[in-house]
């Protein structure tokens, strides 16, 4: 007999299209993952409502933009389930219990809740969602019993709540209902925007998976590169160019290289980096766009999908509820 296998738990939130940054940090995890572990991997759409309360007329395109960018991206639905988080009540019910047990002090400290009422000033941030939103979190990791959660290091805070919850419960309650599951730390590369800054839909200067071939080459003829570089004949720095980042990540050895030494002697200017680069990109993302074409073109395969892995993290949802309402005696 084989041993079981590990299991991973993980989510993205659909608050936009999904870029290129998502795909390296994310989505490239995941498909090793899947391999190897009984993964689990959902659509957040309720954590979308956390900061996109007052608009809700894209979070459905956006949910099933996510699962055709996330199979057309390599996850695979026989090797790990896929499922939305709204179609499985059981993360609501959990997260209504945590809620009655959570300290507010620990809410307060969580790092992000700031700095994200910082960064995203054109909304009302201050609500009982968005303070509480990592509670939620914890339900929907805590519901699947996870060996593993893959984060990164700024994400640490969050998977310690969720550890701190699991303790508390099964303290409160005399019954080990919930495991603390471990960090699987992923190296997530910095993906810079078309504006220099780190990609984000915040700041609105993604590439996404969705986007044609002439957008991407046109987005990236846009972007932003060394300052210094004023004039076709001055040299420049490519370790302070957005563009060159974009080589480190696209680019085979030689062609960073070239790029290295073209740029600090002006040798090669900004608009021919660019193409060089643009053609690594479209390289990569061809396969991905190849595979969207079809999966737009049979809606109903998506709908299968998500029918099938909702059916699935139901079952587990439903008996991990029914140990914590048991050890609640309610």
């Amino acid at each position: 007999m084989t041993a079981a296998r590990k299991r991973v738990l993980s989510g993205m939130q659909p608050s936009g299209l999904m870029h290129l940054g998502n795909y390296l940090g994310a989505l490239e995890n995941w498909k090793v993952l899947q391999e190897s572990y009984d993964c689990y991997f959902f659509v957040a759409d309720w954590h979308a409502l956390s900061t996109n309360y007052a608009d809700t007329s894209h979070i459905r395109e956006f949910v099933r933009e996510m699962l055709i960018d996330w199979l057309a991206a390599g996850i695979d639905p026989q090797r790990a389930t896929v499922f939305v988080q709204s179609r499985i009540p059981e993360h609501a019910v959990l997260h209504l219990l945590f809620s009655m047990m959570t300290p507010i002090s620990w809410l307060e400290r969580n790092p992000t809740y700031k700095e994200k009422q910082e960064e995203i000033k054109e909304k009302d941030l201050g609500t009982y969602g968005f303070l509480g939103y990592p509670v939620l979190q914890a339900a929907d990791i805590l519901l699947y019993k996870p060996d593993f959660v893959p984060v990164g290091k700024d994400q640490l805070p969050h998977l310690e709540l969720t550890r701190e919850l699991a303790r508390r419960f099964n303290d409160l309650y005399k019954t080990p209902v919930f495991p603390e599951p471990k960090e699987h730390l992923t190296k997530f590369p910095k993906v810079v925007g078309t504006d220099g800054r780190k990609m984000s839909k915040s700041y609105h200067n993604t590439i996404n998976l969705s986007d044609p071939e002439p957008v991407v080459r046109q987005k990236l003829k846009t972007m932003v590169t060394d300052p210094a570089r004023v004039r076709r004949t001055d040299p420049g720095n490519p370790e302070l160019c957005p563009v060159y980042d974009f080589h480190k990540i696209f680019s085979p050895l030689p062609v960073i290289e070239e790029v290295d030494q073209g740029c600090r002697t002006a040798g090669i200017g900004c608009i021919d980096c660019k193409k060089l680069v643009a053609d690594r990109i479209v390289e990569r993302m061809t396969p991905i766009w190849d595979a969207r074409a079809k999966l737009v073109q049979h809606p109903s395969q998506l709908d299968d999908i998500v029918q099938a892995g909702s059916r699935q993290a139901s079952a587990v949802a439903h008996a991990t509820l029914r140990e914590a309402t048991e050890a609640m005696k309610i």
